[in-house]
């Protein structure tokens, strides 16, 4: 098992195959949307969009919305309701010892959502967090190697049970002195900078955990801010012991922010539905495509806003980084 210390965690990941950005054809504007690059003062934004009884609403065009960034109308350039444009997943497992009775359970059902969800033009990787955050798989399109990276994932509290002699056992990205609890924030800043960030398109994580962090050397305000540089979407499926309890709250911001969902599963034989409710979302999103009036490139948060004229729900990420050129 690889410890995910930033320089061996990048090192793994610049192995992996980016994906190639597929190029626009002519000038249409219902079509495959181009993927944007960092280096490219342009924006995309993938989007769901919900009834007011939280039902998706397939098959509206691009009149029927409009984009605000800091509050300033945006001239959309593309638009597509397409969902098969290459996905990059990542599954984040919470393995400490809170989650001892719903680790098994946790594993299977993933493993059947990546079965039902990737194809051959996507990739995913798995990752667990606990006292340390582990890469139990690299990027790949193989979903029986992703498997085989899910049962790799093993309870591990620090407390006794951990086989000794094991190098970085306890250290996280950044080493501590007394290795504890739950590295969450840390697991999913390294997920978004150190694997998700070199890749082009569309890209999700997926992290079941109780949403309680113990231990991380980063704040949760660090893993938002990673995600949204990276244009990644945050989907948490909040499961817990109840003689542990959750953080609905902190998971909530995490999933807001980067236009994900917060899905609270009250026992393991729900995440089935949990899952398949993802998976919906993922085959049926919206992409919109604009250049910024604000031309700079100077690093700056920008607040962004979908908005519906047929007063739908739009479940978009809510702001990103201007990134200096």
């Amino acid at each position: 098992m690889r410890k995910l210390i930033v320089g061996v965690f990048l090192a793994c990941c610049l192995c992996s195959s980016a994906q190639e950005s597929p190029q626009p054809k002519g000038n249409q504007k219902e079509q495959q949307p181009p993927v944007f690059r960092k280096t490219a003062n342009l924006v995309n934004i993938f989007f769901t969009v919900k009834d007011k009884h939280g039902a998706l609403v397939p098959g509206l065009n691009q009149n029927e919305f409009e984009v605000l960034e800091d509050g300033k109308p945006q001239t959309i350039k593309y638009f597509s309701t397409e969902s098969n444009q290459p996905l990059t997943l990542g599954i984040l497992i919470d393995s400490s010892g809170s989650m001892m009775h719903m680790l098994p359970e946790e594993k299977v059902v993933a493993g059947q959502f990546l079965q039902q969800v990737l194809n051959d033009k996507d990739l995913a990787f798995i990752e667990s967090f606990d006292v340390s955050a582990d890469l139990l798989q690299d990027l790949t399109a193989d979903v029986k190697l992703l498997r085989a990276g899910l049962d790799r994932a093993r309870i591990n509290d620090a407390g006794g049970s951990i086989p000794t002699g094991i190098p970085g056992v306890g250290q996280g990205p950044i080493p501590i002195s007394k290795p504890k609890g739950t590295l969450l924030y840390d697991g999913v800043y390294l997920a978004s900078d150190e694997i998700l960030s070199k890749q082009v398109g569309r890209k999700a994580v997926i992290v079941l955990t109780d949403g309680v962090d113990q231990g991380s050397q980063l704040r949760l305000k660090d893993a938002i801010e990673s995600a949204q540089k990276a244009d990644v979407i945050c989907y948490v499926l909040l499961i817990s012991d109840p003689m542990y309890g959750a953080d609905s709250h902190a998971m909530g911001m995490l999933s807001e922010q980067t236009g994900g969902r917060l899905i609270t599963v009250h026992h393991p034989d729900k995440l089935q539905s949990a899952f398949s409710e993802i998976a919906n979302e993922l085959r049926s999103q919206y992409s919109i495509g604009y250049t910024p009036t604000n031309e700079k490139l100077d690093g700056s948060f920008r607040k962004l806003e979908v908005k519906s004229k047929g007063h739908y729900k739009i479940q978009a990420r809510r702001g990103y980084y201007a990134q200096k050129e």
